[in-house]
């Protein structure tokens, strides 16, 4: 098996990820969970093929958790009677912990102390969704054109390399959602997925066109489209992803979703120009950034979430959670990359760091500074254009609180974030909701 690891390459799978999906799927599979539940309190099932199946599958199950130490005297079926037993309940022995963080996919910061429950890997439980998910945009986009080039620029970035975060989140709020309105069908996934391919696309033409405007020369730890072509022939390769993009959101026949994914793109212009300037008074300036960074980035996974809802066919409230948690995640997820972007190596994030000081941008660390040190605040407004502005800038921002202010707001949207999705059904996509919060604020690059 192969899944999409944090950083959007493909890796092995290890037995534990097996392991986890296959407890995921038995989950989600009601006859599975009745048979398990009569096993467990000594109701043999009638039928004799009936037996030897349950009896076939806790052999399946013992097999797929052969050493790995469950910490516990039930077998296996036993564990999936209660489904809080299957993530919840669960403990590794301390010798197999150790082993499973090193095969984990997950790099995130772990607690001291053993590990207490089956930790969800989106990821993993995620894997037939995103597993050919690039390879789905590439041949979208070839499909279009017969222009080599064009191809090739619009491709660029379509590589496997990225994070994946939007599409995994926006599949994984499509199956919470499915879950949680008992509307599973395969027609219903497919058309999310198309929702999710529109997400990725959308935002990797925006870095297309991001790399014209800010002239970068790197971009995921490469050269930037920017740098390998002409910048007319760069600008048009975006517009045409995004025209891509759109003729499959229209194939999908739905007004109310169109609607929702256009106002991304609405978002996106008015926030490129609410970039351009700036604010006089802090005050002013704190809510002049917020508002950028969500129709940014924000306003992205937002409606993306809201439309799998809308496609799905959930009432107001049930969209307006998935956007809200989307929104939430986006924030969060903007502010940590404008304080990676001056704690991180180049090296990490595979870009230069203090970008955005050297763009002329104040992002929230460096106006949380400006609390401490007033001083700042001549250079934001000449947008750190004079000889030694950056340098000092980011030297006054590591002087004062504004990396740790930062991280309390960014951890604030997470929180938010998983309470709101702790108001849908209970399922491993619900759980995984909540694992991408944790994903969001410990990440380094």
């Amino acid at each position: 098996m192969a899944c999409l690891s944090t950083s959007g390459r493909v890796a092995c799978g290890s037995r534990r990820q097996q392991a986890l999906k296959f407890i995921c799927r038995l989950f989600l599979n009601p006859s599975l969970r009745r048979m398990s539940s009569h096993l467990a309190v000594g109701q043999a099932p009638a039928e004799g093929h009936a037996r030897k199946y349950v009896h076939s599958l806790n052999q399946q199950l013992a097999r797929r958790f052969y050493g790995l130490s469950l910490g516990t005297n039930q077998d296996y079926l036993s564990l999936l009677q209660n489904s809080h037993n299957c993530y919840n309940n669960a403990q590794y022995s301390p010798r197999s912990m150790q082993s499973l963080r090193t095969q984990s996919s997950v790099h995130t910061q772990q607690p001291a102390g053993p590990v207490r429950e089956i930790q969800i890997d989106p990821y993993i439980i995620l894997d037939d969704e995103l597993k050919y998910f690039y390879d789905d945009v590439r041949d979208l986009l070839q499909s279009g054109t017969s222009q080599s080039e064009l191809d090739t620029i619009a491709c660029y970035y379509f590589d496997g390399q990225g994070k994946a975060l939007r599409p995994m989140v926006t599949m994984l709020m499509a199956k919470a959602l499915n879950y949680h309105l008992n509307n599973e069908s395969h027609q219903l996934v497919h058309k999310q997925r198309q929702i999710a391919l529109f997400s990725e696309m959308v935002h990797s033409a925006s870095l297309v066109h991001d790399d014209v405007i800010d002239q970068s020369d790197f971009r995921r730890g490469k050269p930037s489209v920017n740098a390998l072509w002409n910048h007319k022939k760069v600008t048009m390769a975006g517009d045409y992803i995004l025209s891509i993009a759109s003729i499959m959101i229209s194939r999908l026949r739905s007004d109310d979703v169109t609607i929702v994914l256009s106002q991304i793109l609405t978002d996106l212009v008015q926030g490129e120009f609410m970039q351009l300037g700036s604010r006089e008074t802090e005050n002013e300036r704190f809510a002049h950034y917020l508002t950028k960074t969500y129709r940014k980035t924000a306003s992205l996974i937002a409606n993306a979430l809201k439309a799998t809802a809308v496609i799905a066919q959930a009432d107001d409230n049930v969209a307006e959670v998935a956007f809200q948690y989307g929104r939430n995640i986006g924030l969060a997820f903007q502010l940590v990359d404008d304080m990676l972007d001056f704690v991180s190596s180049t090296e990490q994030m595979g870009k230069p760091t203090a970008a955005d000081l050297k763009l002329g941008l104040a992002t929230a660390p460096v106006l949380f500074a400006c609390e401490k040190y007033p001083e700042l605040n001549p250079m934001v407004m000449r947008r750190f254009s004079e000889p030694g502005d950056v340098e000092r800038a980011f030297d006054l921002v590591h002087k004062s609180h504004g990396l740790e202010q930062t991280r309390f707001l960014a951890k604030k949207h997470c929180n938010e974030a998983i309470r709101l999705a702790q108001e849908l059904t209970e399922s491993p996509y619900q759980k995984g909701l909540q694992v991408v919060a944790d994903l969001v604020i410990n990440r380094m690059k």
